[in-house]
């Protein structure tokens, strides 16, 4: 769309103080006031109009369609020493009544990513408003107005260190981090790690109940054998894990009555579980079982193949059985392994009614909506978008269309005949969206937190600065932007330390995980919520049972698919392990049934 023939882009001065300016930048087709002029620009700057002051008149539009806040970092050239002044900018947007909501989010998007570019970002205040005014006025004409607020927080000696490989690149202006690889960031990439004692247990838990044998682990890290023996024997000591036939297994603190078996002993029929809750990786296991009472732990092992383990108990009246798979990834032989693992899981407990994936994923920030806007240790319940629209999708192959101008996807999508999970997470949201601190969830929280204070892991919140939110601008360019707030006054204002409570889509695979733009972009065309690790063949698994009524159930441990915020990953998969219950004591009352 052309900019409209005679629009001119009016600023205004609207406020000003100390640390602080105000600007407003607005479409008008003619200048209403030439008394309040003070510059009108001519040449390549035709129809841009600076005013003396605000006009005290003028219309009021209401609150603004979105809002979007980052942070740069100003260096004065003319003093001699490098301190920097830490500054906020807002931008807020107004659009023409024709531009829809999900429209103006990508229309913002890619404002504000054209606007930040690193080759011309602008170096002073001059060019970045002129900047602003110039892209309304020739790129941007779904654009009504934009007010820019910019204050100054405070002076540092250095920028920050942005989270990609603990590399920084500081510019004049702006802080971007670099990746040096290629011209896109490539964020499965990791430098080869060092073998720890930290990094060799979590390669034997997240193998776990299989075990892992010494030339997988050299595999997954860096070492001498001489280094991996001394801290295996060391890891041997402290009784975290132990060596079988065919490779080492955690040992199961948690749990004291852990019992290896060849083959599952028989439930009788009043012991038969109703519902499986299938978990990944071991934090999100333990948190699970905290939920759950009178606990029976079974280990199926088998020195060739997959072994499993079945925690079986009650969750209220509902009795339960929770497993972790050996393994999810994108490799072919993880997704299949998974997949036979939960075929495995359904077909010994065929009582099986209801099923809870439960654990971490990767949320999609909203960075200009605070409703939708997924933070870390928050809470995403899969749930489709209206009837017969899907609850999972997994994005199998990318293709471009180069005669359409668009991306297409080769997908697979899932949803549950019966969305009696997904009624009563929205009913519990609902009930308790005012007065979230009331949220029975939250005490199951902190008496999980208390059961696992003698585990190696860390189950308690990190701290909120480490939850920092970056866009990628292209190029290996990271700008930090900061989380999107509720206005003063909305009931949706987010409590402390309280998870919110997200329904919407989960989506996986590795062609629209793999960078940061491209999931942005597919998450605002199809509604996503959160990505997770790929679970196309447990979800498969699921549904080739015959399970009406599933679920994933989410805590957000990174903006990615989960697999990156280890520091979150204990945290939100007890999160989401509470909410979990307090949905299954919401179901049916299996006795009901029986009667």
């Amino acid at each position: 769309m052309a900019a409209a023939y005679g629009d001119k882009i009016v600023l205004t001065p609207t406020k000003k103080s100390k640390r602080s300016t105000t600007l407003l930048m607005e479409r008008v087709l003619q200048q209403a006031d030439e008394s309040k002029v003070l510059h009108v620009a001519g040449g390549d700057h035709k129809g841009i109009i600076i005013n003396k002051e605000a006009n005290k008149n003028a219309q009021e539009v209401g609150p603004p369609h979105l809002v979007l806040q980052f942070k740069v970092f100003l260096q004065d050239q003319s003093r001699s020493d490098t301190l920097l002044t830490q500054e906020n900018r807002m931008l807020r947007f107004w659009y023409i009544d024709a531009i829809e909501k999900t429209e103006q989010m990508k229309n913002a998007h890619e404002f504000f990513k054209d606007l930040v570019k690193p080759d011309d970002f602008p170096r002073d205040y001059v060019g970045f408003i002129k900047k602003i005014m110039k892209m309304m006025q020739l790129r941007y004409p779904e654009i009504r107005k934009i007010e820019c607020e910019m204050t100054q927080l405070e002076e540092m000696v250095m920028a920050p260190i942005t989270p990609r490989d603990g590399l920084t690149v500081v510019e004049t202006i702006i802080t971007t981090a670099t990746q040096p690889l290629d011209e896109e960031p490539k964020e499965d990439f990791h430098f080869p790690e060092p073998v720890t004692e930290q990094r060799l247990l979590e390669l034997v838990e997240h193998a776990y109940p299989n075990t892992i044998s010494f030339n997988e682990l050299k595999k997954g890290v860096t070492g001498t054998d001489d280094e991996f023996t001394e801290l295996l024997e060391e890891l041997e000591r402290r009784n975290l894990i132990k060596q079988m036939e065919h490779g080492f297994m955690r040992v199961v603190q948690f749990d004291t009555e852990v019992k290896m078996v060849k083959q599952m002993p028989k439930v009788s029929q009043i012991d038969q579980p109703t519902i499986a809750i299938i978990t990944a990786l071991y934090p999100e296991k333990l948190a699970v079982d905290t939920m759950i009472s009178n606990q029976q732990t079974f280990v199926r092992y088998k020195t060739e193949g997959e072994s499993n383990v079945y925690t079986l108990g009650d969750i209220g009246a509902h009795r339960v059985v929770s497993t972790k798979l050996p393994a999810v990834g994108h490799t072919r032989s993880a997704m299949i392994a998974g997949g036979n693992t939960t075929t495995r899981l359904l077909g010994t407990f065929q009582k099986v009614e209801y099923v809870f994936l439960v654990g971490v994923g990767g949320g999609v920030p909203h960075y200009t909506d605070h409703k939708k806007h997924v933070r870390l240790g928050d809470i995403v319940v899969s749930a489709p978008e209206g009837l017969n629209t899907p609850m999972y999708i997994y994005c199998d192959e990318r293709r471009e269309n180069s005669d359409a101008g668009s991306v297409e996807w080769d997908t697979k999508t899932w949803c549950p005949a019966n969305l009696v999970i997904q009624s009563i997470a929205q009913e519990l949201n609902d009930r308790y969206r005012a007065q979230p601190e009331e949220a029975p969830w939250l005490e199951y929280m902190r008496d999980g937190a208390k059961m696992l204070e003698s585990q190696e892991t860390n189950f308690k919140k990190p701290a909120e600065d480490l939850d920092k939110l970056y866009m990628n601008i292209g190029h290996g360019n990271l700008i930090e932007v900061a989380h999107p707030t509720a206005p003063e006054g909305d009931p949706d204002a987010r409590r402390p330390d309280i998870p919110v409570i997200h329904l919407g889509r989960v989506t996986s695979g590795h062609s629209v995980v793999k960078d940061e733009q491209t999931r942005q972009a597919f998450a605002i065309t199809a509604g996503v919520s959160a990505y997770d690790a790929d679970f196309d063949a447990v979800t498969e698994s699921i549904y080739g049972s015959r399970i009406d009524s599933y679920a994933f159930i989410r805590g957000i441990t990174d903006y990615v698919n989960g697999t990156r915020g280890k520091e979150w990953q204990p945290y939100s998969a007890l999160a989401a392990a509470a909410f979990m219950k307090e949905i299954i004591l919401h179901l049916p009352d299996p006795s009901a049934d029986d009667g």
